[in-house]
């Protein structure tokens, strides 16, 4: 056996991995790198008039942009970049994805594939046009996914490794004599050598069995490998019980990214756990692919580099050859005589020790795993990027390992609406981010299963309504396909559809869309949001501290993920490694004042290993500090018993205890035994959430702060999309806090139309402002708290509306105005003190507009797989239908113009106006009223204020809708996309015209 390393010795390399952490992170604490840099509200004391309605490109949602590896055109590329950014995009990032094309052979790898000569005038192409929009574009850094490049072989020092395993089952007292024990699994493909590390053998101990794993004895663990010669070995099993020879062999994996092959050669998976295979990478690219003109437009208009979800696959245990010493530097301890506990068997474990010593040494394996990855992967990645002037964006999940912690060193951390389980997930990732002082949490937005060319808008929208809650202020939309491909059909080439003989995942936007013709709407929406989401500094109420900082997993906060954001209260995940970053300091009773001020720390049992009271002696410390500075802390569960999560060195777990207890006896830390008591825990030691509401309900927020104002998002939204039964509207107080001082008014900010108002109708109690939120499920909201004046309204001074029995509460040029649906009395307290009474004398009677002209644009396959024909229709309706019901349109996709008028009564006067209630349409829509088209449809919501263009008499109005294509494409293509069921698209109401009066509060 190897000496063991002191424990000094392990505990400085933990000092030396946070170090170099810490230095990751030095963005938000002193030097900014690239794609970190958090947008200022203003340079002044107030954001100039567009400051909301203009988000910079910056801010712009980007599309993933599905390329047939190199077979593309540059004349085609520039035409897609013009495309995208008419549509109100502010990038995109480029990707060789090709699932829909079965036949390889078809895009001619030997001269097009991934890194060729057409692949790079492709990617030149596209930066010179991005930098001539105002665009940014990213690069996958491989083809497709997992990270491969060309010219690696499996066997290659630089290749993706697994650890396979070999064993024979030996009776107590017989003899072997024999080859080492083969592994059970063969090799894969284009693998040809492998090399045996180890070959052991152990007493079987049916006491440490379990469903699925065969029990051993640790200190029985012999290793024979000195007595092997010429693959043959001679042993014999001591009496006392059966045994196992087990032997191991480090071997490549073979995989190669999805859906290949994508170049020629082919690539093979790099190893994500040393430096040669990140050498590989940076290496390829600097022989390949970074011409002198390729650095030059990557500081043009370059973006970041990026790297898809790790899905490494293997048949035995990911591995590599660092992993024995890397082991015993970070423990001090030897690795081989616990790998019984850590082989796997097509992703299950096949032996365990005592189950308790099992956990541990599986965590200490991980975690060794985990800063592998982090440091010679994403942070000697990430370095390279910086050298290029690039940022690096990764999706830093898949194999076990330390996701928050990853999150804290990618300029970019990126989640994704499809493998993430619910919102939790996003929280993980949202807490390196901050804790590190990064702007961005991204998001893969709207990739669903069997949806391809059936996706809505409203459903995307859903999804990301309860993201942007958890922290995401970037979406990267899937996607955007690239126009064509060898024997692509109509409407062109789409990266996962046909997949498998049907729709594939969802979406190929673009001009093929009949829906992009109200695209700008869209953009403009994901754009403001984001804006107004990397603004100044993210805050939450609590830190949730996880032993194992995994994502993806769905696991959620005691207490505080079902009970208290129901109620309002917001958390983050965070880590070890997290509590050496520069910014993790304690003031004012606040865990990182200058990042998200975390008014409290919450610990619980390590989910997941069995909700063990595990705490690192390391992390204990920790905490012991940040209480001591004043930190309130809850813990759940035995934590008088803590456990350390890998295994204890000597004396570690009594030492660990002696600084829990002193944890335990501060007055700011609280223990309880049941999870329904860490909210009355937190409201002992005096926290409460920045917004608060009575009553429970699905209203989801997320807080931002400048030093001109709080913004906070408000969502109407779900923790996941697969909770039943669907979102209900919600009508209640919220009460908001500005962590500022002065004088606090509250401004509704409107995704969709840009308008920043100040609402009329509030209570204020110190720097807690009351108001009324009205949501429709997935519906937003933004509000901001700030002084008088901040959005350039003239209403200082003014009093505004503490109650009212009428409908709203607006503000005027003249002042202070009540708006209702209905004539009569209202009442209305003011905040000066006085209650006063308003008249509306009369208000016209709803309408419900009877026949409607339709005008449409039927879309059909034109004459090649990227040409759409159009056939013209007109019909008259007397009621409202979907096209799935009108034999005329039972099979359409396209654009319809709905037209109708309304006649106005002759009372009608200026203080009159009326919304405009769309009731059922799919998917997006725009309205005219009199020839004038007012602000975008809130999708969510289609309710319209068409006050202002209404006169008195008759008035046209018109509705223009686009639908998905797949109703067109199920007759068109019926062996692709047949199976699915026709879609009820179209105008299907009820609509209505809805007036009210408006009269000024005297």
């Amino acid at each position: 056996m190897r000496h063991l390393v002191s424990q000094r010795g392990a505990m400085s390399r933990r000092t030396a991995l946070a170090t170099g952490l810490a230095a990751a992170s030095a963005a938000a604490f002193g030097a900014v790198s690239p794609g970190a840099v958090a947008v200022p509200m203003t340079d002044g004391g107030g954001p100039a008039g567009n400051w909301f309605a203009a988000a910079p490109p910056s801010a712009r949602p980007k599309f993933r942009w599905w390329w047939p590896d190199g077979l593309v055109d540059p004349d085609e590329i520039s035409r897609e970049v013009d495309q995208i950014a008419d549509a109100g995009f502010g990038g995109a990032e480029i990707a060789a994805v090709h699932h829909s094309i079965r036949d390889k052979s078809l895009l001619d790898t030997a001269h097009h594939g991934w890194g060729s000569g057409p692949w790079r005038d492709g990617v030149e192409a596209a930066l010179r046009r991005a930098a001539r929009r105002g665009l940014t574009i990213d690069i996958t850094l491989g083809p497709s996914w997992p990270l491969a490049v060309p010219g690696v072989t499996p066997d290659d020092p630089a290749a993706a490794k697994e650890l396979a395993y070999g064993r024979v089952p030996l009776a107590q007292g017989a003899a072997y004599q024999g080859p080492v024990p083969p592994p059970v699994h063969e090799a894969a493909s284009g693998v040809t050598g492998q090399q045996l590390l180890a070959v052991q053998a152990v007493r079987l101990d049916p006491a440490n069995s379990t469903g699925e794993e065969t029990g051993l004895d640790l200190s029985s663990v012999r290793d024979l490998t000195d007595g092997v010669t010429d693959s043959m070995l001679t042993w014999t099993a001591p009496d006392g019980g059966d045994w196992v020879l087990i032997s191991y062999w480090q071997r490549g994996s073979g995989q190669r990214p999805e859906s290949g092959p994508h170049s020629s050669p082919a690539a093979y998976v790099v190893d994500h756990f040393g430096p040669a295979g990140t050498a590989a990478v940076t290496g390829y690219w600097r022989r390949q692919i970074l011409t002198d003109s390729m650095r030059r437009l990557l500081r043009t208009a370059g973006g970041a580099f990026f790297e898809d979800s790790i899905e490494l696959e293997t048949d035995g245990l990911t591995w590599t050859r660092h992993l024995p010493d890397a082991f015993e530097e970070r423990t001090g301890r030897p690795l081989l005589p616990f790998l019984p506990a850590l082989v796997l068997d097509r992703g299950h474990q096949v032996f365990a020790f005592e189950a308790q010593l099992t956990r541990q040494i599986r965590h200490d394996f991980r975690q060794t795993v985990s800063e592998l990855f982090n440091r010679h992967h994403l942070g000697a990645l990430r370095d390279w990027a910086h050298s290029l002037g690039m940022s690096l964006r990764a999706q830093p999940y898949g194999p076990q390992t330390d996701a928050i912690a990853s999150a804290a060193i990618l300029d970019i951390p990126e989640g994704e609406s499809l493998g993430f389980k619910n919102l939790d997930d996003f929280r993980c990732l949202a807490g390196g981010r901050d804790m590190a002082g990064r702007t961005l949490l991204s998001c893969e937005a709207g990739a669903y299963n069997g949806s391809a060319y059936s996706t809505t808008w409203d459903r995307v929208l859903r999804t990301m309504g309860g993201a942007y809650a958890a922290g995401v202020n970037q979406t990267v939309v899937h996607g955007f396909s690239y126009a064509t491909a060898p024997r692509a059909s109509w409407p062109g080439f789409a990266a996962f559809s046909p997949y498998n003989g049907g729709p594939g995942y969802g979406e190929s936007w673009g001009p093929r869309q009949p829906t992009w013709r109200h695209m700008e709407d869209i953009s403009g929406y994901l754009g403001r949001v984001h804006h107004v989401l990397q603004t100044g500094t993210a805050r939450a109420d609590v830190a949730v501290f996880r032993q194992t900082g995994y994502t993806a997993t769905g696991i959620g906060a005691s207490w505080l993920t079902a009970t208290g954001v129901p109620l309002g209260w917001t958390h983050q995940f965070i880590s070890g490694p997290l509590l050496d970053l520069p910014g993790a300091t304690v003031s004012g009773g606040r865990l990182a004042p200058r990042g998200p001020a975390y008014k409290a720390l919450f610990v619980e049992g390590d989910f997941f290993y069995g909700s063990a009271p595990t705490l690192a002696l390391r992390d204990a410390r920790k905490l012991l500090e940040f209480a001591e500075k004043g930190l309130p802390v809850v813990l759940l569960g035995a934590f008088d018993r803590a456990m350390t999560p890998g295994v204890p060195a000597r004396d570690e777990t009594r030492r660990l205890r002696r600084i829990v207890a002193r944890l335990l006896a501060l007055p700011n830390v609280a223990r309880v035994a049941e999870k329904a008591q860490v909210g009355d825990a937190l409201t002992g030691l005096g926290v409460t959430p920045d917004v608060r509401h009575a009553t429970p309900s699905t209203l989801l927020n997320a807080h931002r702060v400048t030093a001109q104002a709080d913004f906070y998002y408000l969502c109407n939204g779900k923790h996941s999309e697969t909770v039943k039964p669907p979102v209900a509207a919600i009508d209640h107080d919220v009460t908001l806090r500005r962590t500022g001082g002065g004088e606090t008014v509250p401004y509704a900010l409107d995704p969709w139309t840009g308008e920043a108002v100040r609402l009329a109708r509030y209570t204020t109690e110190g720097n807690d402002v009351t108001l009324r939120v009205t949501l429709q499920p997935g519906q937003a909201l933004i509000v901001a708290l700030g002084r008088p004046g901040l959005f350039g309204d003239r209403y200082g001074g003014r009093p505004h509306a503490v109650a009212t029995d009428a409908d709203e509460a607006v503000f005027t040029a003249r002042g202070l105005a009540v708006r209702a649906g209905a004539a009569g009395t209202y009442t209305t307290r003011l905040s000066q003190g006085r209650t006063v009474t308003t008249t509306i004398a009369s208000v016209p009677e709803t309408i419900r507009p009877g026949a409607w002209q339709v005008e449409v644009e039927d879309w059909y396959p034109g004459a090649g797989a990227t040409r759409t024909g159009i056939v013209r229709r007109t019909l008259t309706l007397d009621a409202l239908l979907p096209w799935s019901r009108i034999p005329e349109l039972a099979d359409s996709a396209g654009v319809a113009r709905y037209r109708t008028a309304v006649t106005l009564p002759a009372d009608w006067t200026p203080a009159h106006g009326a919304y405009l209630e769309l009731g059922q349409v799919s998917d997006t829509s725009r309205v005219s009223v009199n020839g004038t088209r007012p602000a975008p449809v809130d999708r969510l919501n289609p309710v319209v204020d068409v006050g202002p263009w209404l006169r008195r008499g008759e008035n046209v109005i018109e509705i223009e809708v686009a639908t998905p294509l797949i109703n067109r494409l199920r007759v068109a293509q019926p062996a692709v996309f047949g199976a699915v069921a026709r879609q009820p698209y179209g105008l299907i109401g009820p609509v209505r015209l809805v007036p009210y009066a408006q009269a000024a509060v005297d």
